[in-house]
């Protein structure tokens, strides 16, 4: 037993019926570069707006620069900046059942193929760069904290991820995180 309280469950935090109830279409057009986690996004706009709201959780990418989770939010505060993203895009793209549709072996297979996202923000990184237009400067450097993401924390955060969908909670300090 330990005295460190069990992390918040980013969950609890969205209103009640602040997601629509839908049929998985979300989770079929998931963005292949959501980080793992309960928030995620499907087809969105690609305005550049869920960074105005949340830019240590949304960036912008793929074939046609639609946002994506990737960061998943810990606290209220974090929550409420993601449910602004969401409640500014006009496609309806983000959710938040990602618990009840990652399984851990999805979460392996994305953290295995990890290089690809890697190599794909990183020339987001260079492309933006060269722009050197304000939004293009802000998303590169949203780019750029997600790369020392992916470098760094992300993989405890995905090993504490895998414990809560083994075990129905997050991790204790004195629980042996899984393995990715």
């Amino acid at each position: 037993m330990t005295d460190t309280p069990a992390p918040e469950d980013p969950i609890s935090h969205v209103p009640p019926g602040f997601f629509e109830p839908q049929d998985g279409r979300k989770w079929a057009e998931k963005h292949w570069l959501n980080v793992p986690g309960p928030f995620y996004t499907g087809q969105t706009d690609n305005c550049w707006t869920g960074r105005l709201s949340a830019p240590r959780h949304v960036l912008y990418g793929g074939e046609y620069y639609n946002e994506f989770v990737y960061r998943q939010p810990r606290t209220r505060a974090e929550v409420e900046c993601l449910l602004s993203a969401a409640g500014d895009d006009p496609f309806d793209g983000y959710d938040c059942d990602g618990d009840s549709r990652w399984t851990p072996d999805a979460v392996r297979a994305w953290w295995a193929e990890r290089g690809q996202v890697e190599k794909h923000v990183a020339a987001l990184v260079v492309e933006w760069t060269a722009e050197a237009g304000p939004q293009e400067s802000e998303a590169a450097e949203g780019a750029r904290d997600f790369l020392l993401y992916l470098a760094g924390d992300l993989r405890t955060d995905l090993q504490a991820y895998l414990f809560r969908l083994e075990h129905g909670r997050y991790p204790d300090a004195g629980d042996r995180l899984p393995d990715l």
